[in-house]
């Protein structure tokens, strides 16, 4: 299935409006609105970071090290950002990688 990223960008730029109209204008919303603002916030950036780390596993292995690199040296976030988003948390050890310690 193919991401929509027109929809997925659009959806992701009304949450953080929402989010900078609330906070220039805190008084104008009640505790209520800045929660659900704040939650459709959240919710927005997680939609984004899904599909990113689900169009990048669908690449080759060979395509996903090169946009990787790409991507690192691109100077827009840290490389460990785009470890972090693309791959999840990575594992301190061996051990923590499911299946590979046989006993």
């Amino acid at each position: 299935m193919s991401t929509n990223w027109n929809a997925l960008v659009e959806e992701h730029e009304l949450a953080y409006l929402r989010g900078d109209l609330a906070t220039s204008s805190p008084e104008s919303y009640s505790i209520d609105e800045m929660k659900a603002i704040s939650d459709g916030m959240f919710e927005s950036t997680a939609k984004v970071d899904a599909a990113l780390k689900a169009d990048f596993k669908s690449l080759p292995p060979e395509a996903q090290g090169m946009l990787l690199d790409m991507l690192c040296a691109s100077g827009c976030m840290t490389p460990e950002w785009w470890k972090k988003t693309l791959f999840g948390e990575m594992p301190n050890s061996p051990a923590e990688i499911e299946g590979t310690i046989s006993e």
